[in-house]
């Protein structure tokens, strides 16, 4: 069996049934009468705006999505920015999507493409607030360890456009929302941190998170608030939003590969959470726990993360450091493989969807030159596997729907 290129069909598969173009046509439906407007942000947003022109024709509207990840549309405007740090061009871009939406009336429709990446590249800072304050506290956000749904509480509390306010600025027209998820469970409230949802927790539950971590924002950002849009307010009340891709089908697109190929299946969670290289230990400690058991794949989804630690200048991410923790757990052993990647394509900041490993990924590391525990401790996974020819570049995906995680067990040679 090629373990290799078995764990690389498999993740093949889960990105393929994410598809915006596959996925889209099935819940899209005929298109409204009289005025549409599409509006949409995250790293799938532009391929989701192909796929409503390829069913619908040439539509008005405006897509935000990230350096690299633009399709070709032909009356939906795509603009590029910044992320996981927005910057001046999301800034401008969301401005100019909020104008679209103002003076709207009833009888037009607004169709909100959402998937993520989202809270980055939607970026209105609230009032009193400048993008430099937002780049800061999103940078130490990013670096604390904190669950995306904590970093994406204090993103709604910091925004004019976020938790719910896209759909109170389209008010009264009607708008549908459709969400790829990139979370764990999956929470409309919690993808792109929610622009057509409503927010119940209060400003006093962000200043939580940040203090949790021990993150103090400059004064303009305790200044700063623009109100998130609670459940149940009148402007929500002609919103509809609805999830149409997740980690679990994705999951699911992989599982059948793996069975096909005569695999057993155990599928973990698509919802797991965590310090990347503790999940990668416990994940690598499962499948050894299980030898003897093979062919088997342990499959799991989700969302890991990394806390930074002070002074160490590697490169890496969430998914390379889970490969690089799990490969340094099984050390060496027989019949183990592993890959561990971001559906999106991009594993952290650097254009690396993530890696994959086996028996022999440590001892190729070495005789690069490189030393797997000191990458470890530095955050360096991305430079390790480059070093040992376990990187997986798959350039922009067009979806996202987050972490894909596996681990192939096969019987010992006798």
């Amino acid at each position: 069996m090629d373990a290799e290129g078995l764990l690389r069909a498999m993740f093949g598969a889960a990105v393929a049934a994410a598809d915006p173009m596959r996925v889209l046509p099935r819940v899209l439906g005929p298109r409204p009468g009289g005025r549409v407007v599409v509006v949409g942000a995250g790293k799938a947003s532009a391929r989701m705006a192909e796929a409503v022109e390829a069913a619908w024709g040439p539509c008005e509207g405006l897509v935000i999505t990230r350096y690299g990840y633009a399709r070709p549309c032909r009356g939906i405007e795509i603009v590029e920015a910044g992320h996981p740090i927005p910057d001046a061009a999301g800034v401008a871009a969301t401005e100019r999507m909020l104008g679209l939406l103002r003076g709207l009336g009833a009888e037009d429709f607004v169709l909100a493409l959402i998937s993520g990446g989202g809270s980055a590249l939607l970026c209105a800072p609230a009032p009193g607030l400048g993008l430099a304050e937002k780049q800061a506290l999103t940078g130490a956000l990013l670096a604390s360890g904190a669950r995306i749904s904590e970093i994406n509480l204090v993103r709604k509390h910091l925004s004019a456009v976020k938790g719910g306010q896209l759909a109170a600025a389209a008010y009264p027209a009607r708008l549908r929302a459709l969400l790829i998820s990139d979370v764990p469970g999956d929470d409309p409230a919690a993808i792109a941190s929610g622009p057509t949802v409503g927010e119940a927790q209060g400003a006093g539950a962000a200043a939580a998170v940040l203090a949790r971590y021990g993150i103090a924002p400059p004064a303009a950002v305790l200044a700063a608030g623009a109100g998130v849009i609670a459940p149940g307010d009148a402007r929500l009340g002609r919103a509809e939003t609805e999830v149409i891709a997740a980690p679990g089908a994705s999951l699911a697109a992989a599982a059948e590969v793996a069975r096909a190929a005569g695999c057993a299946v155990e599928i973990l969670g698509d919802a797991l959470e965590g310090e990347a290289r503790e999940v990668g230990r416990a994940q690598a400690r499962a499948a050894l726990a299980r030898r003897g058991a093979g062919p088997l794949v342990l499959l799991s989804g989700g969302e890991c993360t990394v806390t930074q630690t002070p002074g160490a200048r590697g490169v890496g991410g969430p998914n390379a450091e889970f490969a690089l923790a799990a490969a340094l757990e099984l050390a060496g052993a027989a019949g183990i493989w592993g890959i561990a990647c971001d559906t999106d394509g991009v594993d952290g900041a650097a254009e690396v969807a993530g890696a994959v490993f086996g028996p022999e990924t440590l001892a190729r590391g070495a005789a690069a030159g490189q030393d797997p525990a000191r990458a470890l401790a530095e955050h360096d996974s991305h430079g390790f596997f480059a070093a040992a020819q376990g990187a997986v570049v798959t350039g922009p995906t067009l979806t996202n729907v987050n972490d894909f995680r596996a681990l192939l067990v096969l019987p010992a040679e006798r």
